[in-house]
């Protein structure tokens, strides 16, 4: 019989309502995005070799509310899954993903600091591939015990974090040893 995991009880009340659900995501990456629409005019980022297939700029601030509020509805479901479940292998699972919810959103909060704020592109690819592992995992346990419900909401968000890692990585492997590429706007 497995131990159960505790979770702060403020992590599970923030899910229950949908509005609230899908409110803290989209407020932390209003937060968190805030400072890059200034940041991609700024010549650092102008200035930066990137790999093929980057969108135009126009793409992220439409690509981005999408996932947020498909991602906060994801935890809205979690939560009432764990509400009601019964076997103990899907509330560790629902428990489990509920933490790691939240620890992918802070990786996702952190990420456009990292690149855009520090102009640390090699700190902000190791926090995607984080990112992105954290949140396939969680879209992995969270299939069975809420049965597929959030992994519609899941893989677009999924799909776009293999991408999004990509392009850093791309970004970090191309402008790497670039000693005109410098931090100062």
């Amino acid at each position: 019989m497995s131990t159960p995991i505790h979770i702060p009880a403020i992590l599970l009340s923030i899910p229950r309502s949908p509005l609230t659900a899908i409110g803290l995501p989209l407020a932390f990456g209003l937060l968190s995005g805030s400072t890059t629409a200034k940041a991609v005019k700024g010549q650092w980022y102008q200035n930066l070799l990137v790999p093929p297939g980057r969108p135009p700029r126009q793409v992220f601030p439409i690509v981005w509310p999408l996932l947020y509020i498909s991602m906060g509805y994801v935890s809205h479901l979690a939560v009432k899954a764990l509400d009601v479940a019964v076997s103990p292998t899907s509330r560790s699972d629902l428990s489990i993903s509920v933490l790691l919810y939240y620890a992918q959103l802070g990786l996702n909060v952190l990420w456009s600091p990292l690149f855009f704020m520090a102009k640390e592109p090699g700190w902000a690819l190791i926090d995607s591939v984080l990112l992105t592992g954290l949140t396939f995992y969680m879209t992995s346990l969270l299939d069975g015990p809420t049965g597929s419900k959030t992994t519609p909401f899941l893989l677009p968000y999924c799909a776009w974090l293999t991408f999004a890692t990509y392009l850093n990585a791309g970004i970090w492997f191309l402008n790497r040893r670039r000693p005109n590429v410098r931090k100062e706007d």
